[in-house]
């Protein structure tokens, strides 16, 4: 299993954001004594992330810096959902920043590519790596 960890400047506008125009739901948040998020689970069908603040004190922090930081991404998240176009329609009702508009791929389905509040980069579609693609095995 792979899970893709995440930082983020304000955690619980970005819980907000992921659970509400993206459709993840809450799969474990752990809060501090003042309730702020110190570490969050999220899941969409079989998938799960994980993000936490942005603290840079301590040294795995300190390797981490945000998309504006950084002038852009270095990677992006690719989320696979059966809807495509119903998910579509629901981050652009909850006014999320569409970069790349729903349409037809040309390795398969359909996709569309949003940026969320703080920067990250997030890929929505219905091409599956795991589903059989015709390929066959060389050896």
């Amino acid at each position: 299993m792979i899970v893709p960890a995440l930082r983020y400047r304000d955690t619980e506008a970005m819980l907000a954001f992921l659970t509400g125009a993206l459709g993840f739901r809450d799969h474990a948040v752990y809060r501090d004594a003042e309730g702020g998020i110190l570490h969050a689970e999220l899941k969409l069908g079989d998938g799960i992330i994980m993000f936490g603040p942005a603290a840079h004190n301590n040294d795995f922090g300190r390797l981490i810096v945000s998309p504006e930081a950084a002038g852009g991404v270095t990677g992006t998240i690719y989320v696979v959902v059966s809807n495509v176009a119903g998910h579509y329609a629901r981050a652009v009702a909850a006014g999320a920043e569409v970069v790349l508009p729903l349409e037809e791929q040309p390795y398969g389905g359909q996709s569309y590519t949003v940026r969320d509040p703080e920067g990250q980069i997030w890929t929505f579609g219905e091409y599956h790596p795991e589903a059989d693609h015709g390929e066959t095995e060389e050896g």
